[in-house]
């Protein structure tokens, strides 16, 4: 291993990466005020993340009609890093129009840290307003690990002959399923729509995690309730029923099972009483949902190719300045980026044999200006024709390659990226006709400045977004990336010049220069995020298990 290698593979701590795990975060408050005597909030809490001295939205709850202690069914799941202090702040806010948070009446917020909620389980605090506390008001989180359970389950049901609990009109009943935990609380797992005016509804199917339906634990109780809606947020109570989802399995072989809506208090005082009505479990279905590692344990390779900017803007690599520059005993930021991300990608490809492409410099013999070639066939005679085979052993062979041509080639420009693009697309598209998940590609694209092909560039990506792939963008220097930020869906549906959009979001761009100072993975951690649900995503719309698992028998359902 070089010096070089060594020395930015240590300086990133790379040798010892922290293992990721996710956390579920459950959402109740108390006591919030009434807008005034006639009337109570609609309340939402809106979850932000802290990054670079900042808050940005990450999830938000649903909102609850007039109510001042609501229990919010919207589950977060955060990725939890032992080594980061994450910074959450939970907002509460009252929607009192169609327009949504543009209108609202914030009514308090209440910061802390991730690892807060995990180390207590159940953080409970006052909400502050301007620093003050926001009168009885209180928010209490619950933090649960996720288990390595993904399947769901996909549950529907239906009711007869409900009790009227309406004067002028018939019960709006909607249902309400808790899951009783090891202490006896009770965790909302998930409320139905409302069904106005009807004593027998039906109500819409849905899906959840059998980890938030019942831990796992598929004898943990389940405690069912009906109300029916009232405007005031006064719910009228109708019954309830006691279950487990091993009893709702019953539904998987072709049967209906039914449960007696029950109100305790008629119960005990009339006489003949039989219910409030019966609730029908009408469809239960398991879903199977792959995860990334069962992709990479079933045998799906990552492909990992770099590509780096050879444009006479990072300076004379002679020069100490210049972005370029190798130092004897200091990797410079392309060497730290390359190394951040390669030595991840790498341990998911057996082979460990990586393309290195170049672009923008000018190549001997002839010198002249290249958009695509590869690093390691520098001194080849016909570099066109090698450019398909020429790779590198492992991430110490790219860096070696990209130190040994370095003195070889003259910067120049322009920053072109798109026939980078197109060429990893091309590999992809002869792995999608494969229709096996065999190989997922990963193109890491270090550059200094703002790319001058963005109308291709766009073209290319659009393209690629149908393919097995990624592209992660990191920028290295100073210069003024805003530009960039268009590649990234984060803040809109990229499209190309011909108004395609993408069919998902492949794009991850990042300036180097905003973890110069962070934590040692931080850089790798944040370009690297969002790869496993972009590898997910991909084959489950394609509807391509893993290879060499075997085949999950999915469950029958039925309707009424």
């Amino acid at each position: 291993m070089s010096n070089i290698y060594e020395s930015a593979a240590t300086t990133l701590d790379l040798f010892n990466t922290p293992c990721l795990t996710k956390v579920e975060l459950r959402v109740a408050c108390k006591g919030i005020s009434d807008r005034d005597a006639l009337s109570k909030p609609d309340p939402c809490v809106v979850l932000k993340m802290q990054s670079h001295g900042q808050w940005f939205e990450v999830d938000r709850t649903e909102v609850i009609r007039s109510s001042s202690s609501p229990i919010f069914s919207k589950v977060f799941t955060i990725d939890f890093y032992f080594e980061e202090v994450q910074r959450l702040r939970f907002e509460l806010h009252d929607i009192s129009s169609h327009n949504g948070l543009k209108d609202a009446d914030f009514l308090g917020a209440m910061e802390c840290t991730l690892g807060q909620i995990v180390s207590q389980r159940k953080l409970s605090k006052a909400l502050l307003k301007q620093g003050n506390t926001a009168g009885k008001s209180s928010i209490t989180v619950t933090a649960e690990e996720l288990s390595g359970n993904n399947d769901y389950v996909e549950l529907a049901f239906s009711a007869n002959k409900l009790d009227d609990k309406d004067f002028f009109s018939k019960s709006d009943p909607f249902l309400e399923i808790f899951r009783v935990n090891d202490d006896g609380t009770g965790s909302l797992v998930h409320r139905t729509e409302t069904i106005m005016n009807n004593l027998s509804p039906v109500w819409k199917s849905f899906k959840v995690s059998l980890n938030t339906l019942c831990s796992g634990d598929h004898q943990r109780e389940l405690k069912c309730t009906v109300y029916d809606w009232d405007s005031n947020g006064k719910h009228d109570f109708i019954g309830e029923f006691q279950t487990t989802f091993r009893e709702m399995k019953g539904g998987m072989e072709g049967k209906q099972i039914q449960w007696d809506c029950i109100n305790p208090k008629y119960q005990v005082k009339k006489k003949n009483y039989r219910n409030s009505g019966v609730v029908t479990l009408y469809q239960c279905k398991i879903i199977k949902m792959h995860s990334f590692l069962d992709y990479i344990m079933g045998g799906c390779q990552i492909q990992f190719t770099v590509a780096i900017d050879f444009t006479a803007s990072n300076g004379d690599p002679r020069n100490s300045c210049s972005l370029h520059y190798i130092h004897p005993y200091q990797p410079n930021e392309y060497l730290k980026a390359l190394v951040a991300v390669g030595e991840i990608c790498q341990d998911y490809d057996s082979d460990k044999m990586f393309p290195a492409f170049g672009f923008g410099g000018q190549i001997p013999p002839d010198f002249k200006v290249s958009n695509r070639f590869a690093l390691s066939c520098i001194n080849c005679v016909c570099v066109c024709v090698c450019v398909c085979v020429c790779v590198c052993a492992g991430i110490q062979g790219v860096v070696e390659a990209y130190q040994n041509c370095l003195p070889k080639i003259q910067l120049y420009g322009p920053t072109n990226i798109a026939p980078i693009i197109q060429k990893v697309a091309s590999a992809a598209s002869e792995e999608m006709h494969t229709k096996e998940a065999m190989e997922y590609f990963i193109l890491l694209i270090l550059t200094d400045g703002v790319i001058t092909d963005m109308a291709d560039t766009r073209e290319a990506i659009v393209h690629a977004s149908h393919l097995p792939m990624s592209v992660i963008i990191v920028g290295i220097g100073n210069a003024d990336f805003s530009d960039m930020q268009m590649l990234d869906g984060d803040d809109g549906i990229l499209r190309s010049p011909k108004g395609e959009p993408v069919l998902r979001d492949i794009v991850q761009f990042v300036p180097f220069r905003s973890f110069k100072h962070a934590s040692p993975a931080a850089l790798a951690k944040s370009v690297l995020a969002e790869v496993p649900n972009q590898v997910v995503d991909y084959y489950n719309n394609k509807g391509i298990k893993p290879k060499n698992l075997s085949d999950y028998e999915s469950s029958r359902a039925f309707s009424p």
